[in-house]
């Protein structure tokens, strides 16, 4: 069970009693405050919410599955998010 974007913006324009338009232009706000920081190697803590902060990955060498040739796999970065107490607490209800 998955819940899409325009899900969520209605339910929390109805919890919070406002306009989904409001909810919406939140939601981008925070997302684009989410990838500059993330993209700028900050780390983003909500305590007891989450976490997402931006890990490196060293080059390496890897296998084409198709041949079994060595290639080698540049260097780069990824994203880690992380559960906070609360959110682990509700999962376990």
């Amino acid at each position: 069970m998955a819940k899409n974007r325009s899900e969520l913006v209605a339910e929390v324009a109805a919890k919070a009693e406002t306009s989904q338009t409001a909810v919406n232009a939140v939601l981008d706000a925070l997302f684009s405050v989410f990838e500059s920081s993330v993209a700028a190697g900050e780390k983003i803590t909500i305590p007891g919410w989450l976490s997402i902060e931006r890990t490196d990955r060293a080059a390496r060498t890897g296998r084409n599955p198709q041949t079994g040739e060595a290639i080698e796999i540049a260097a780069g970065h990824s994203v880690k998010l992380s559960a906070g107490s609360k959110l682990k607490a509700a999962v376990k209800k």
